[in-house]
């Protein structure tokens, strides 16, 4: 195990390691009771979108420590699984297995740009100040699904004055009216997790989930009784998977997905969007833990511009975060990243590829808690979302606010992503918008032509979504 992992030249030892990968399976594990959540509203069945959020975390987690060797854990992210199933399939009226199949490309098209120097390319495009307005909008996006998961947003046409409000033909959200036991859940459970997060409660968002679960017994929101053993069990989800795995590539997945020519821009914007949320997520994550512990080195960080191939450690964990993406689409989830939870192990100690190797085989132990988790409602994952989307919001101070030529392209792209519902639209105003700044000062130049390209493309979507 020493030589394997090189724990002495890390600076570190066996127990180190454990401890750390306890702490940052304990970070990150409420995505077994979200991601489920999130993307069984698409039709998926709830128990196999559970063993397939396991299996791409395990996978995926296992690749990282075992030839990265680096102490980070992958699952299916955040913000991705909400852009899949309220974007994706809600709002572009694609299928789960459709949105599966877009999942299994990007993560080619990733693995593609981690082994080639087109990431160099794409790197460069992307100005830095829109990588963290993605972030941040992202971050708005996540936290509005929470707040009207825990229905505290009330979207009803009504005359009473607590109800959403018709203005125009269109609907202004109001705030919802705290006369039933859900609401009354969602505020308490809210409260609750925000303050073992504020205390730095170790696993403060999981306790936040199972405790709110409980509180919800005696409010009458779960009904144990209803609890059916024997559909939720670890056997039933094996069944179940049968109907996401391999779905990507059906008839209803990569079969159809190109057969309307006419949806073929949206489509290729719709993997682009997923790619850009999963690249420049997974980097910042590297870069913002790696740098300050020694993770990766100076030559790791320069990588991400000048090398190909797999000549360092960075390289080879970008690679493990693409291959676990088109992976976790062949079982049946949204985009599989490196989770910013890793940060929890790495403050805990964790240096090297077996932090990653203890959290893969939590997560194989989790699988036995699949008739637990049925029973999770809404509105004790609904906290998870709005305080998630809270610490995604961090990526704003990175974003000189005072200066309009990049503040206003920030804005269009963060905000819009809340406002309009969708990611994908927020990235297109922002990259819209960051054109348009950038001409009206004649600063051609500083436009890529790939940064041309892509909104050629957006543009295009849009004239085709206006005439269909």
């Amino acid at each position: 195990m020493e030589k394997f992992f090189k724990l002495k030249e890390n600076n570190t030892t066996v127990s180190t390691e454990m401890v750390a990968g306890v702490t940052t399976f304990f970070a990150m594990s409420y995505i077994l009771f979200v991601n489920p959540s999130i993307l069984s509203q698409t039709g998926m069945p709830f128990q196999a979108v559970f063993l397939a959020t396991i299996i791409a975390s395990i996978i995926g987690t296992l690749i990282m420590g075992l030839f990265a060797n680096v102490p980070y854990a992958q699952a299916p992210g955040m913000g991705l699984n909400a852009f899949f199933t309220f974007t994706v399939v809600f709002g572009l009226g694609y299928t789960w297995q459709q949105a599966l199949a877009m999942v299994f490309i990007c993560g080619l098209i990733n693995v593609l740009i981690t082994v080639t120097k087109i990431r160099k390319m794409i790197i460069k495009a992307i100005p830095e100040s829109m990588q963290h307005a993605i972030g941040g909008g992202i971050g708005i996006f996540v936290a509005y699904v929470g707040i009207k998961n825990a229905k505290l947003l009330d979207f009803t046409i009504q005359a009473e004055p607590t109800k959403g409000m018709v203005n125009g033909n269109s609907i202004v959200p109001a705030l919802g009216n705290f006369n039933n036991p859900e609401i009354i859940l969602a505020i308490i459970g809210l409260v609750l997790t925000t303050v073992l997060v504020v205390l730095n409660v170790r696993g403060a968002i999981l306790v936040g989930i199972v405790a709110t679960t409980i509180i919800a017994i005696p409010l009458g929101v779960v009904d144990l009784s209803a609890i059916d053993w024997q559909a939720n069990s670890l056997g039933n989800s094996i069944r179940e998977l049968g109907t996401t795995f391999g779905a990507a590539f059906g008839a209803d997945g990569m079969q159809s997905l190109f057969n309307d020519a006419s949806k073929i821009p949206q489509v290729l914007m719709t993997v682009i969007a997923f790619s850009l949320s999963d690249t420049f997520d997974t980097i910042g994550t590297f870069i913002g833990t790696g740098r300050r512990t020694g993770i990766f080195s100076k030559e790791d960080e320069l990588a991400l511009e000048d090398s190909k191939g797999f000549s360092t450690k960075m390289d080879k964990a970008l690679f493990a975060d693409a291959i676990a993406t088109s992976i976790g689409a062949v079982f049946g989830t949204s985009n599989t990243t490196t989770y910013v939870e890793s940060a929890a192990g790495i403050g805990a100690g964790g240096r090297t590829g077996l932090t990653s190797v203890v959290v893969a085989a939590m997560f194989a132990l989790s699988s036995l808690l699949s008739p637990l988790i049925a029973i999770v409602p809404a509105q004790a994952t609904a906290p998870a979302l709005i305080l998630v989307g809270v610490m995604m919001l961090a990526s704003f101070k990175d974003i000189e606010w005072t200066d309009l030529e990049e503040a206003i392209p920030a804005f269009f792209a963060s905000i819009f992503m809340g406002l309009c519902y969708s990611i994908s639209y927020g990235i297109a105003a922002g990259f819209i918008f960051y054109a348009i700044v950038k001409v009206a000062k004649g600063k051609f130049r500083e436009i890529s032509p790939i940064l041309w390209v892509v909104n050629a493309l957006f543009i295009l979507n849009f004239i085709i979504l206006a005439i269909l």
